[in-house]
């Protein structure tokens, strides 16, 4: 008995004495209220932040392990609301035929470290045949591999021969999609499927698509009974919903139907913005995408009719991007990494900037705004006492030069650094 206590009680020393680091730096972004903290101090006990803010309003406790930044600014870690972990950017249209499940997954871990390194610590993975990102997830969260914070969608749902169809073969080879589901009662067992296997976001295709072969971009695909079976299904299981859409009439079918955020959003109208604010509808627009697929896309084996399909919208989002911002609609940051090098999602920050957002919203759009609509603002999205200690930093101010967030060079994840290059 004696033996007993003694174990119990070092076994309760240990779990009191987390590890205890202190970030200093010359400024830390408050994205909560969007100011800017000088000589900024937060205090970390094992994955948690216990404290943060000016130096001289903090007390540092004795003995932590202080990281000294110097003049960096400290940032919480970035969160990406579209990507395709486990899709290979070099490999579109019949190239994707040659690569296999097991492939794409093992791809996905290669994937997930460049997106952690790249300074996103938190993603949305919407949509990946075979539960692959489920898979990613779970290892990612067992300490396995290196990545991210996931939340998955599964295979994304669509409808018969539509953007989340396969349509590459002929009807001989009857190639479908995982997520192919029509009908209002159809789309509720697929989502009572995917949750089934592990999904905890649900998203589905509302329109046609730049990059799937036989579909017109602004063409609705799901009618809104539909959508409204589809989402009220995955509501009553608290799941969020996001769903693909660049057409005018499908963006607002959806937005009608109780979506939490649109995707892409290229063929935007002032019905569709008003509906947005109305229902606090989130855009996530890939602004940045464009380039990659106009310059290197054909290379990468997208399909000619993708990318004259790219031509015509590419600018129509841009400039509804910006007439979005002006409006005052809900904006999160979704790069759709996966059609462009995983890693590079940085990329889009300065772009957000050019087409109408000021560099704090850009980094607001990355932080707190995913975390509020993901439900998770009470854990995310801030550097705030009682949250998950994600921070990343980089030399200097981003605020005055926005092509610093594409080479992050400190990166935490949960207490933890994953990478340390400012000296």
């Amino acid at each position: 008995m004696k033996v007993l206590m003694m174990l119990l009680a070092i076994g309760l020393a240990g779990s009191a004495s987390a590890t205890t680091t202190v970030l200093t730096a010359d400024r830390m972004l408050n994205v909560d209220d969007g100011t800017v903290v000088s000589d900024a101090v937060v205090v970390i006990e094992g994955d948690t932040i216990v404290d943060a803010g000016k130096r001289s309003q903090i007390t540092v406790p004795d003995g932590a392990d202080t990281i000294a930044l110097g003049d960096a600014t400290l940032m919480p870690g970035f969160m990406d609301m579209h990507v395709h972990l486990t899709s290979d950017a070099s490999k579109h249209g019949y190239k994707r035929l040659a690569v296999s499940l097991p492939r794409a997954a093992i791809t996905g871990v290669k994937h997930a470290k460049d997106t952690l390194l790249a300074g996103f610590t938190t993603v949305r993975n919407v949509g990946a045949p075979g539960f692959a990102d489920v898979a990613l997830r779970d290892a990612i969260n067992a300490g396995d591999v290196m990545g991210p914070r996931m939340f998955v969608a599964g295979p994304s749902l669509g409808v018969t021969g539509g953007h989340c169809d396969s349509n590459l073969l002929p009807f001989e080879y009857e190639s479908y999609s995982d997520g192919v589901a029509d009908g209002p009662w159809e789309v509720r067992k697929a989502v009572r499927r995917n949750i089934k296997y592990g999904a905890n976001v649900i998203k589905f295709c509302a329109t046609g698509g730049v990059l799937s072969k036989g579909t017109k971009v602004g063409a609705q695909q799901y009618t809104l009974e539909e959508m409204q079976a589809l989402v009220e299904e995955a509501h009553l299981r608290g799941l969020t919903v996001a769903t693909h859409a660049h057409g005018t009439s499908g963006i607002k079918d959806a937005i009608r139907a109780g979506v939490d955020s649109v995707e892409h959003v290229s063929l935007l109208d002032d019905e569709a913005i008003a509906l947005a604010l109305e229902k606090g509808t989130y855009f996530s627009m890939d602004i940045y995408v464009t380039e990659y697929i106009l310059e290197k896309g054909e290379e990468a084996g997208i399909l000619a009719e993708s990318l004259n399909k790219e031509r015509v919208v590419g600018q129509r989002q841009r400039d509804n991007f910006e007439k979005a911002v002006k409006a005052g609609v809900n904006m999160v940051f979704g790069s759709d990494a996966g059609v462009y090098p995983h890693g590079d999602n940085g990329k889009q920050f300065a772009r957000m900037v050019k087409f109408g957002m000021t560099p704090m919203q850009a980094i607001q759009a990355a932080t707190i705004n995913p975390a509020t609509l993901l439900k998770q603002a009470d854990q995310l999205g801030s550097l705030q006492k009682g949250k998950f200690a994600d921070v990343v930093a980089v030399p200097g101010n981003p605020l005055d030069d926005m092509s610093k967030l594409e080479n992050v060079q400190f990166v935490m994840k949960a207490g933890q650094v994953v990478k340390s290059q400012i000296n």
